[in-house]
């Protein structure tokens, strides 16, 4: 059996999308770890299993690059979606994606891809060490834990190592969000996410970025990444994010190279 892939990214945080409408392939974390390695694969922050849902619809089945699974991604579900109306999968703009973190509803435009993120619930207070140095930051769950810490400048900021952070509040761990704020409704943004180290952005991560920057507020903050601008909008009843959806590039797997990392073949 043949594999396909697409790669796409999200303001450059990237993935390798699977394509697998019969719910065909067993790809487990060896096979993830091995397929994301930027030297001896084809690389990226993640992998995305391209399944249908249980109940019907489109399932994003997210994996970060050391195959560990995740709740959700925001930047991913984007690029599921510009796969899936690019790919003709899905003949509609507006639709719902089904999540481990719930259903998702996105809207496919020419250039940007927005999607329906649920609620930005601001948590406790907490800290995260960098390099020896404790910062201030606050918890926010959006479907997947995040701590959100607002520097002088996240360029200064030497993210080469995780972060310390206290397990107490994040047992399974957390991805942190670093802000430096450049007008009352922007900010800069770097982020270092559980399983994938830094990466060049975090749909998930700059709605935490926004919430917290809103303190409990409603409205929009455009959040520049390293990988381009987006923009997150915060209100009373859920949170959206909208940004740009790239596909760059389509393939097939070596089936001598990737057989013996699958433990199943149906």
């Amino acid at each position: 059996m043949s594999v396909r892939f697409v790669k796409g990214h999200g303001t450059e945080n990237d993935f390798v999308l699977v394509p697998d409408p019969h719910d065909e392939l067993d790809i487990g974390p060896d096979a993830v770890r091995a397929i994301c390695d930027r030297r001896a694969g084809i690389g990226g922050d993640g992998l995305i299993r391209v399944a249908t849902a249980p109940s019907g619809g489109w399932f994003m089945d997210y994996r970060n690059s050391d195959g560990s699974l995740a709740e959700m991604c925001g930047n991913g579900v984007r690029v599921f979606a510009r796969y899936l109306v690019d790919s003709g999968l899905e003949s509609r703009r507006e639709f719902v994606v089904h999540t481990r973190a719930g259903e998702r509803a996105v809207t496919v435009a020419d250039d940007l891809v927005t999607v329906e993120m649920g609620r930005a619930a601001l948590g406790v207070r907490s800290t995260a060490t960098v390099t020896g140095t404790t910062l201030d930051g606050t918890a926010v769950d959006v479907g997947n834990p995040h701590l959100v810490c607002p520097v002088d400048d996240v360029d200064a900021l030497d993210l080469s190592t995780a972060p310390g952070f206290d397990a107490a509040v994040f047992p399974h761990g957390v991805n942190v969000e670093f802000v430096t704020r450049t007008a009352p409704d922007a900010v800069r943004f770097r982020v270092f996410e559980r399983g994938s180290g830094e990466t060049r952005s975090c749909g998930t991560g700059i709605v935490a970025a926004a919430a917290a920057t809103l303190d409990g507020g409603t409205g929009t903050v455009t959040v520049d990444t390293p990988g381009g601008r987006t923009w997150a909008t915060i209100t009373d009843t859920g949170a959206t994010l909208c940004g740009p959806a790239v596909l760059v590039a389509s393939g097939e797997i070596d089936d001598r190279w990737l057989a013996p990392l699958l433990p199943t073949r149906v």
